[in-house]
């Protein structure tokens, strides 16, 4: 097996959630590693994958929301400062590939499914091979503890409970 490491400049971990029912609130984790091991990239069933997000490192572009999400409210960063993700089985799912692993927030751990797209394999100008994939999850908030919320009083709530994850990597062999 081979270790695989994030290009962090040509990688990303974001999110979305929708706001006041209406719109969607858009951020990401500036802090992150992943830990790929694979035989080949170009067939992802055979890796073993794990993330793990600095929930500190929230960035939704507003500093305010930025602190409600890092307090007990939300994510509580001073009990947990991580968001991890492990991976338990790799599917191959027509072009696509099903990561499914176990995500663990605020101490919370249930099994989690992300579609896995392959954007390609290259050699960058100093001759190290590069890939390159998307990955995209959907998950109910609530199931993980953060169930902070405010009624509007035209009916529905702040915050949406439906969370899609959004992660980018660029990998190169370690």
């Amino acid at each position: 097996m081979t270790k695989w490491t994030i290009d962090q400049s040509h990688s990303s971990v974001g999110f979305e959630v929708k706001h006041m029912m209406v719109s969607k609130v858009k951020g990401q984790f500036d802090a992150y590693t992943a830990e790929v091991e694979a035989a080949d990239l170009a067939d992802l069933t055979s890796a073993v994958v794990s993330f793990k997000f600095d929930v500190a490192s929230i960035n939704t572009r507003n500093e305010d929301r930025d602190n409600h999400l890092k307090s007990a409210d939300f994510f509580d960063v001073e009990t947990f400062a991580t968001i991890d993700f492990t991976s338990t089985s790799i599917t191959k799912d027509g072009d696509d590939y099903k990561l499914t692993g176990d995500l663990t927030i605020k101490d919370v751990t249930k099994p989690v499914t992300f579609t896995v797209e392959f954007g390609g394999k290259g050699t960058n100008p100093w001759g190290v091979d590069v890939y390159g994939f998307e990955a995209e999850a959907k998950i109910n908030r609530e199931e993980f503890g953060l169930t902070w919320n405010a009624a509007l009083e035209t009916g529905g709530v702040l915050v949406g409970k439906d969370v899609k994850i959004k992660v980018e990597l660029e990998l190169n062999p370690a």
